[in-house]
């Protein structure tokens, strides 16, 4: 059963990438359910009724999407208010992913909650840990978020960064790996930038 699997993903198992539950029915219609999103023109209330299905949940009507978009199972991912996600970006979800209120996903940003054993006679089984994206964060282009990492409110991973750490709240991180670049000030509940760099681009 598809929920089976779900939940020992969930739960941090190991699960063979040949396991027939990986093969299921509710996968294979998520795959379609892509195939359908990446197709030709939509409007927005369009692309947010075809998420709705592949998430799993009603989305409120602030929630906006640029395709293509490309994503594993798609139940795993729960998505909050005002979130927008830019053109290209690819979520496997095997582990769960989270964005919150307000998150900003840039183009080509890759949100992957799964890995593989280092040792070659284990490579061929999946390890899942979740990803939480927090309120008002900003992932900028072709940023790449690694399992378990958890990105605080307000923060911004910089264009290009791979980010295999947790991210403070109102921090600016940048590089590979991602380090700290400095702190955000913050007035009012809104972000105010003191410098706005090339590297910031969603």
């Amino acid at each position: 059963m598809a929920t089976d699997i779900i939940e020992r993903m969930r739960n941090g198992e190991h699960i063979s990438e040949t396991a027939p539950e990986l093969l299921c029915d509710e996968i294979e219609n998520t795959r379609r359910l892509i195939a359908e999103l990446n197709t030709g023109y939509h409007t927005p209330d369009e692309i947010r009724a075809i998420l709705e299905r592949i998430w799993g949940q009603r989305l409120d009507s602030t929630v906006r999407m640029f395709p293509p978009f490309y994503t594993a199972l798609g139940k795993m991912t729960t998505v909050g208010k005002e979130v927008f996600i830019n053109f290209g970006c690819t979520f496997l979800d095997q582990g769960g992913i989270t964005l919150e209120d307000g998150v900003f996903i840039g183009p080509g940003v890759k949100i992957a909650t799964e890995g593989h054993p280092e040792e070659p006679e284990k490579r061929h089984s999946l390890i899942t840990a979740p990803i939480v994206i927090r309120r008002n964060a900003w992932i900028g282009a072709g940023a790449i978020i690694l399992p378990g990492v958890t990105v605080g409110e307000n923060a911004i991973v910089a264009a290009g960064a791979i980010v295999k750490n947790d991210v403070a709240d109102n921090t600016i991180v940048a590089g590979i790996p991602a380090r700290y670049i400095r702190h955000i000030n913050t007035c009012n509940d809104s972000v105010k930038f003191e410098v706005v760099q090339p590297w910031l681009s969603r």
